[in-house]
């Protein structure tokens, strides 16, 4: 498995529509702010067949330090969950379910 960036995204999607770099990096960036300042309002996300993304509060716990085994407190955080829609799992799927859609 290999890390793409931001950048590698960048240059794919200038190439690709013929566009200046420069124009598709600051659509990329206006794209990439506005999903996290949707999520930072507890806003719910979704891009049809693609996925849904939102946030959920993960409750404050007590944790363990592996090392010197001393009780710890972890408080409660946002997090980001995301949900496969249907083309991405289609995408995802092995060979043989590629064909199965029932899900």
């Amino acid at each position: 498995m290999s890390t793409v960036t931001k950048k590698e995204l960048i240059d794919r999607i200038a190439e690709q529509t013929q566009a200046k770099r420069v124009v598709v990096k600051r659509i990329i960036q206006s794209f990439l702010d506005e999903v996290a300042a949707e999520l930072a309002q507890d806003n719910r996300l979704e891009f049809r067949d693609f996925g849904v993304f939102e946030t959920r509060t993960r409750a404050a716990r007590v944790a363990q330090n592996p090392k010197t085994l001393q009780r710890v407190q972890v408080p409660a955080k946002r997090t980001v969950k995301f949900k496969m829609g249907r083309l991405m799992k289609q995408k995802l799927a092995p060979a043989e379910m590629a064909g199965d859609v029932s899900n």
